[in-house]
C-alpha cells in the first residue's frame, strides 16, 4: 500500500486528501518516515522544490499535484474548497518540457465509444452550465460598440510555472500580440489581462505593448463563457482559457505547449515531438476530465464523478447568479440572522431592520427585501411596491433538519419565493408557476426519481424526528388511515385551508366520510414539544383508533393506505411513497392530479357554499389543473423551488448534497438532545404561545 507524505504545510489544509490520493498521507518537517512510499508536492510550483529534493535524495518518486480543471465555485486563495484534484506520478499536466500521465493518456487515446459518448455529455453540461476553472465571475453579456470581429488574446501573470514549462516566456506572448493583429486585418484585437495588472499590483506580459497598439483591453472580471460569446478567435500562449475556447467551439492558436496543443484540435505555433498525433476534442476530454482528475464533493468528503462535480458546481453558479445584489432583511430574530445571508450566498451588502416601511424607504436603488412569510405584514408589502423593491418571502424547506426549528435547530433548506409562498393558495407562489410552467426535460425527471428513490428508502423527511418504533399492530381487513395534526396557528392553515381551521375539525371530516376505516392521528411534533399551539381541544379518542407520537413519518407511511390532511407536508412525503392522499385544504401539491382533493372537486360534505369564502379555491381551479407526473412534482418541489445550505461551510449546495449532510447529522443526533430538552423546558416555562 501506498504511503505519501509531504512537506508543504498548505496540503494539510487540503480536507479529505487522503480520499483523494486513495492512499495515507502525511506531513513532515525534516523527513519522511519509515514506510513512506511517494513525496508529493504542488507540479512545478518553488514549493514543491524541496519535496522535490527529499524525494530524489530519499530514492522514492515524486508525485505532481495540482488543482484540476473544474477547481470551484469561487478562488482558492479565498478559501473556496476544492472540488477535484489532478494527481500525477510521471510528471504534470503543465510542463511541456517531460512526458506526464494525462500526455500518456491522450497518446494512448484508450478509450471506448461510451466513454467517448460520456465525454460528449459532459462537454454539453459544461456548456449548458457554462462552468470553467473558476466560476464566480458575473457571466453577464459582453456588448461592443460595433459589429467588427473580435479576436482575443489572452496574456497571464508573469512568471507562472505553467509559461516556464510551457515553451513560453515574455517573446512568445509578443509574437502572440503581433500575429493575432497581422493575421486579422479586419478584426478589434482584444487583450484579456488580469485586472490585478492594470492596477499594479501583478506584472503581465502584454499590457504595455497592447496599449501601444492601440488594441482594447479586457480586464472586466466576467465568466470566460461571457467573453468567449463575443470573439470569434482566441489566441493563448499556454492559459487553460484556450481549452474553454475548444470546448466553446472557438478556433484557438496556441504558442505555447499547453496540455491541449499538439492534438490537431489548435494552430500551434511550436511541435511537440512526443506528441504530434491527431485527437478529437472528446479523446482529449476524455483523458483530462474523465481519468487524470479526481473529484470529491468537499462537503460530504465522499469521492464523486465529474458529473456529480459539474451539477453541484452549477447549481452553486446559479443559486449565486438569482441571488447577487445587496439585501435588506426584514424582523428577522438575532437567531435566523445568523444563517439566513449563507441562504442569500451571503451578500457583500446585507442589513437587518425591524418589520416596518421606514427601512424600505431609505434603500438603495437595486436593493432586494426579504422577510419571514408568516411575519410578513402588509404594509411592508405596499412599501416595497412603492419603492419598487423586489420582495422575497422565506420560508423553511421541505427537507429542513434534524430536529425541530421551534428548538432553535438550524435548517438545512429554505424555500426564497418572489410571488408569494407555497403554502399559501390565496395568492400565486414561484413554485405554482414553476409546475404550471415548466416543461421537465427527461434528464430532470430521471434526477427527481433517483431523489425520490432515494428519500423512500433512507427514510427521510422534514425534520427526521423521532425514534425508530416497531411495527404498529393494525387490524386485518379494514382501510388503515393516517391523519398528520398540524400546528393550528401556522400560517399555512391560514392561507392554505379555507374551510377546516383545527385538528379536531379534520378529525371528524374523516371519521365521518370513513366510518370503517382505522384511524391514525400523529400530532404534529412542534406540538409535542409544547412551542405550537395545536392540542386537541378536548378528548378526541372517538375520532381515531390510535394515537401516535414519536414514530418518524416515514415509519408510519410505510404501514399505512392513505393519508388524509388539511395542508400539511406529510402528504406531499405519502406521495413519493405512491399512498393515497387525500386534501381538505389546498396544499401545494394539490391540483395536479396526484391527489384526491376534496375542495377543487366539491367533495366536501357540509363545506360552505358562499362563493366569496372560497376565493382561493376559485383561484386555484384555474391557476392549478394541469397534470403532472410524480417525478416532476419531485422536481418541482425538492430541486428547483429550494435552497440547501451546507451549516459547517454556509455555502450553498445541491439537493443531493443536503441529503447526504442530513444522513450524516441523523447518526449523531443524541449528541445535542441535552440542549434541547433544556431549551424546551426554558421555552415552555416562559415564551410558550
Amino acid at each position: 500500500m501506498s504511503v505519501i507524505g509531504y512537506c508543504v504545510r498548505g496540503l494539510k489544509r487540503i480536507p479529505y486528501l487522503d480520499a483523494l490520493l486513495e492512499a495515507p498521507s502525511y506531513w513532515f518537517a525534516l523527513r519522511p518516515a519509515q514506510g513512506t512510499t511517494h513525496i508529493a508536492g504542488w507540479g512545478r510550483k518553488p514549493t514543491a522544490a524541496r519535496a522535490r529534493r527529499i524525494a530524489a535524495e530519499s530514492g522514492l518518486p515524486f508525485v505532481g499535484l495540482e488543482d484540476g480543471f473544474l477547481r470551484s465555485l469561487g478562488l482558492g486563495v479565498q478559501g473556496a474548497p476544492l472540488h477535484s484534484l489532478v494527481v500525477d506520478y510521471t510528471g504534470i499536466y503543465y510542463d511541456a518540457t517531460a512526458p506526464s500521465d494525462l500526455e500518456n493518456l491522450i497518446l494512448a487515446a484508450d478509450f471506448s465509444e461510451e466513454a467517448l459518448e460520456r465525454a460528449r455529455a459532459c462537454i454539453e453540461l459544461l456548456c449548458q452550465h457554462r462552468l470553467s476553472k473558476y466560476n464566480n465571475a458575473p457571466d453577464t453579456p459582453v456588448n461592443w460598440p460595433d459589429d467588427r470581429r473580435r479576436v482575443l488574446v489572452v496574456d497571464q501573470t508573469f512568471g507562472d510555472a505553467a509559461i516556464t514549462y510551457g515553451a513560453a516566456d515574455a517573446s512568445t506572448f509578443s509574437q502572440m500580440l503581433a500575429s493575432a493583429i497581422a493575421d486579422n486585418p479586419d478584426a478589434e484585437v482584444v487583450v484579456k489581462v488580469h485586472p490585478d495588472v492594470i492596477a499594479g499590483k501583478k506584472r503581465g506580459y502584454l499590457l504595455d505593448a497592447a496599449r501601444e497598439q492601440q488594441c482594447r483591453l479586457w480586464s472586466e472580471n466576467v465568466s470566460p463563457w461571457a467573453l468567449l460569446d463575443a470573439v470569434d478567435k482566441v489566441y493563448v500562449a499556454t492559459s487553460q482559457f484556450g481549452f474553454d475556447a475548444l470546448l466553446a467551439g472557438k478556433p484557438v492558436v496556441c504558442f505555447g505547449l499547453p496540455f491541449f496543443a499538439g492534438w490537431g484540435l489548435t494552430d500551434d505555433v511550436q511541435e511537440c515531438a512526443r506528441r504530434g498525433q491527431n485527437r478529437s476534442l472528446e479523446q482529449v476530454f476524455a483523458a483530462a476530465y474523465l481519468h487524470y482528475c479526481r473529484y470529491i464533493n468537499p462537503y460530504t468528503g465522499k469521492r464523486c464523478q465529474l458529473e456529480e462535480t459539474i451539477r453541484l458546481i452549477g447549481e452553486q453558479k446559479q443559486r449565486h447568479q438569482k441571488l447577487t445584489g445587496p439585501w435588506l432583511g426584514l424582523n428577522f430574530s438575532t437567531w435566523k440572522r445568523g444563517f439566513v445571508p449563507d441562504f442569500l450566498a451571503r451578500p457583500e451588502q446585507m442589513q437587518f431592520a425591524g418589520n416596518d416601511s421606514v427601512s424600505i424607504t431609505k434603500a438603495a436603488p437595486g436593493t432586494q427585501v426579504v422577510a419571514w412569510a408568516s411575519s410578513l405584514q402588509e404594509s411592508v408589502v405596499a412599501a416595497c411596491k412603492r419603492s419598487r423593491l423586489p420582495l422575497w418571502r422565506l420560508e423553511d424547506g421541505f427537507l429542513r433538519s434534524v430536529g425541530l426549528g421551534s428548538d432553535l435547530v438550524r435548517p438545512l433548506s429554505l424555500v426564497l419565493d418572489g410571488q408569494g409562498i407555497y403554502y399559501d393558495a390565496t395568492h400565486p407562489s414561484d413554485l405554482e408557476s414553476i409546475l404550471k410552467n415548466t416543461e421537465f426535460d427527461p434528464a430532470l425527471c430521471a434526477r427527481a426519481a433517483v431523489l425520490r428513490t432515494l428519500l423512500v428508502s433512507r427514510q427521510l423527511s422534514k425534520y427526521n424526528v423521532g425514534d425508530q418504533a416497531p411495527a404498529l399492530n393494525l387490524p386485518e381487513g379494514r382501510t388503515t388511515i393516517l391523519v398528520p395534526g398540524q400546528v393550528e396557528s401556522d400560517a399555512s392553515i391560514a392561507h392554505g385551508s379555507p374551510w377546516l381551521k383545527t385538528n379536531r375539525q379534520l378529525l371528524e371530516q374523516v371519521r365521518r366520510a370513513n366510518p370503517e376505516a382505522y384511524i391514525i392521528y400523529k400530532p404534529h411534533p412542534d406540538v409535542l414539544a409544547g412551542g405550537r399551539v395545536g392540542e386537541l381541544a378536548e378528548d378526541g379518542s372517538e375520532l381515531f383508533d390510535q394515537l401516535v407520537t414519536d414514530t418518524p413519518m416515514p415509519t408510519l407511511l410505510a404501514q399505512v393506505d392513505e393519508l388524509h390532511t388539511l395542508c400539511s407536508l406529510s402528504g406531499f412525503e405519502a406521495l413519493l411513497r405512491s399512498i393515497k392522499v387525500v386534501t381538505y385544504g389546498l396544499p401545494f401539491y394539490a391540483g395536479w392530479g396526484l391527489s384526491e382533493d376534496r375542495l377543487l372537486s366539491g367533495g366536501n360534505e357540509g363545506a360552505p357554499a358562499a362563493l366569496a369564502e372560497l376565493a382561493s379555491v376559485r383561484r386555484c381551479l384555474r391557476a392549478r389543473g394541469r397534470k403532472r407526473s410524480l417525478d416532476e412534482l419531485v422536481a418541482a418541489t425538492l430541486i428547483l423551488y429550494p435552497t440547501y445550505v451546507d451549516p459547517c461551510s454556509g455555502d450553498i449546495v445541491d439537493v443531493e448534497t443536503a441529503v447526504q449532510i442530513l444522513e450524516a447529522q441523523r447518526k449523531h443526533a443524541d449528541q445535542h438532545g441535552w440542549r434541547r430538552a433544556l431549551y424546551r423546558i426554558v421555552r415552555n416555562r416562559f415564551f410558550r404561545r
